[in-house]
């Protein structure tokens, strides 16, 4: 879907960074005790390094406003590396170094595609514009209509990659693909890792069960080329993953379908992903309180320098950094909040809301925990599928010792919470548990433990849970905000993301506590309201919304409001799947 944004509006959003900028700046402090810890970096290529040169010029032309730099590392190549370069050492450039804004324009022209140029339009073959049996208890005729519309989206967001892209992946940072993609939208021109888990649960709700199926299979192929699922399907994703929720869609397609033969091709793959989380850049020990030692996980980036894509937002943070060993931790740092998919949060700062004391990896996170757990559940469940009773009885066991882990360093009895645990020195090999190491600030993270079978099918827990959250502050009247914390950036207050609502909403609903369902429902309807109205508005779903601010999509960040939007559509109608829409229930903020 295309985007229009104000010109003034543009020029605002700008300012706000630079102004963001230099405050964080002057405030920096070290990002963290810890060193590298000779931590693996993914190597780059020829053609990224190229692309960050051109990025870095274009900035230099062009200058701040209106631009995103993510844009010239999509640029396709027309030509070969070698010449694409040549005809770029040539241009002619001023005293200062800077090439003049119509040299440069006519280069990137002819040497050059469109960013997105590799992808093109494709007519998912099972969708129907209205589906039999689809959203059977949405009953308001006006909300019927509107999720019709949000359902037609699929067609707009799926793609393939071009025929071009496997004969010469050399001149593209896109990587083939076997199958058809759903992109989440506006500048994310390729297929993501978590955002496709709730992409997939609204196509289910769509009942486009092969579109779904397909990008189960893209996500298989990148686990089968690069050990795990990445980030996103470019080459400058290659260094980190995101959330890992592969098993979850493979799960939902399942239990939709019965896809047998799905079950039996993904279980591989989800064994060797597993392997990448449990491999020792992503593994901690901790030694609790009673003397027991556990495993967890954190995100953990194979990367210390300026991510591609952000590279001129990232180096202006590093200059602040005097030596290199600094730069390259921050670096990590900045990846590995990426790697969380919340990028960026008060969350992953030791001194909020300094952006500069970024410190990912010191964190072991309480959502990446309660994932690995699902997975560990999920993968015990195919194996007994697929008949593999050994590896069944194995991540069964797993998962319980995961459980352990996750009540004994994350769960907070007062706050009747799991908090996120930081860690002191990130190289030690066994790091013994303090109490004042957990993260006493209310994230929704804390509460998405809830959406993982162990802990919603107990009652007793859930009660209390439920109790907490309502009197945390982050129900508000549009949804659930990310964090209380109003810092500028965007998994920070006021936003609120679509998957976040997703699972909490699903914890409370599994667990069949009534006073749950009720606060379930009065969340659901809250996003459900504010998503229908901002569609009505603009014309468009949004990345993320205000759920201060009833009718008003999010803001903040590095980048402007994106559109489109892959999960919000998906979360929009696997909502209105669950709890319909009454005919005489208005919705109006």
């Amino acid at each position: 879907m295309s985007e229009i944004f104000s010109f003034h509006a543009h020029k605002l959003h700008i300012l706000k960074w630079l102004i963001h900028l230099s405050l964080t700046l002057l405030t920096v402090t070290a990002t963290s005790s810890s060193s590298h810890c000779g931590m693996a970096v993914t190597p780059s290529t020829s053609l990224l390094s190229f692309l960050q040169r051109l990025q870095q010029t274009a900035f230099e032309a062009f200058g701040a406003s209106d631009f995103d730099p993510k844009t010239y590392v999509d640029m396709p190549l027309k030509f070969e590396l070698s010449v694409t370069e040549d005809a770029f050492q040539k241009l002619p450039r001023n005293a200062n170094g800077t090439v003049a804004v119509e040299d440069l324009k006519r280069f990137l022209e002819a040497y050059l595609g469109g960013a997105g140029d590799d992808l093109v339009y494709l007519q998912p073959h099972d969708f129907v514009r209205e589906p039999e049996g689809f959203l059977p208890t949405v009953k308001h005729p006006q909300v019927r209509a509107w999720a019709l519309q949000v359902h037609s989206l699929w067609k707009n967001l799926s793609r393939k990659v071009s025929a071009a892209v496997q004969a010469h992946p050399d001149l593209h940072t896109l990587l083939p693909l076997p199958g058809s993609v759903v992109i989440p939208g506006s500048r994310f021109r390729e297929v993501y890792y978590w955002d496709s888990y709730w992409v997939i649960r609204g196509l289910i709700a769509s009942k486009m069960y092969d579109t779904a199926t397909a990008i189960v299979t893209n996500l298989i192929s990148l686990v089968e080329q690069y050990g795990f699922v990445l980030n996103g399907a470019r080459a400058y994703y290659t260094n980190r993953s995101q959330p890992p929720l592969l098993s979850a869609m493979v799960y939902e397609i399942y239990r939709t379908t019965g896809d047998l033969e799905l079950v039996q091709r993904s279980l591989p793959a989800l064994l060797k992903e597993y392997e990448f989380w449990n491999s020792d850049i992503h593994k901690v020990t901790i030694l609790d309180a009673q003397g027991c030692t556990h495993t967890l996980n954190r995100y953990n980036a194979m990367w210390d320098k300026p991510r591609p894509e952000s590279s001129i937002m990232d180096k202006a943070f590093a200059s602040k950094f005097s030596s290199v060993s600094e730069k390259q931790q921050f670096y990590r740092e900045l990846a590995s909040a990426a790697e969380s998919g919340w990028d960026f949060s008060t969350r992953w700062m030791r001194n909020p809301p300094n952006f500069t004391t970024l410190a990912t990896t010191s964190v072991i996170p309480v959502d990446l925990n309660a994932f690995l757990l699902g997975m560990e559940l999920n993968i015990a469940f195919f194996a007994k599928v697929a008949g593999d009773n050994s590896t069944a009885e194995r991540f069964l066991e797993n998962s319980d010792l995961r459980k352990k882990a996750i009540n004994s360093v994350f769960w907070n009895a007062n706050m009747q919470q799991w908090l996120d645990y930081w860690l002191g020195n990130t190289c030690e090999e066994v790091h013994v548990w303090k109490n004042g190491h957990q993260n006493q600030n209310v994230f929704a993270s804390n509460f998405v433990p809830l959406w993982m079978k162990p802990f919603y099918s107990d009652t007793s827990l859930v009660g209390s849970v439920v109790e907490s959250l309502k009197t945390s502050g982050l129900v508000r009247a549009a949804g659930v905000a990310t964090s209380l914390t109003d810092s500028g950036q965007q998994w920070d207050f006021p936003n609120g993301w679509a998957p976040l609502q997703h699972m909490l909403v699903e914890g409370l609903l599994k667990s069949g506590l009534q006073e749950a369902r009720s606060l379930a429902e009065e969340i659901a309807i809250g996003w459900v309201t504010t998503n229908y109205i901002v569609y009505k508005k603009t014309g468009l779903m949004h990345e993320k919304f205000d759920v201060e601010h009833c009718g008003e999509f999010g803001g903040g960040g590095e980048y402007v409001p994106q559109t489109g939007f892959g999960w919000s559509n998906g979360v929009v109608l696997a909502f209105l799947e669950e709890f319909g829409w009454p005919e005489d229930r208005n919705i109006e903020c």
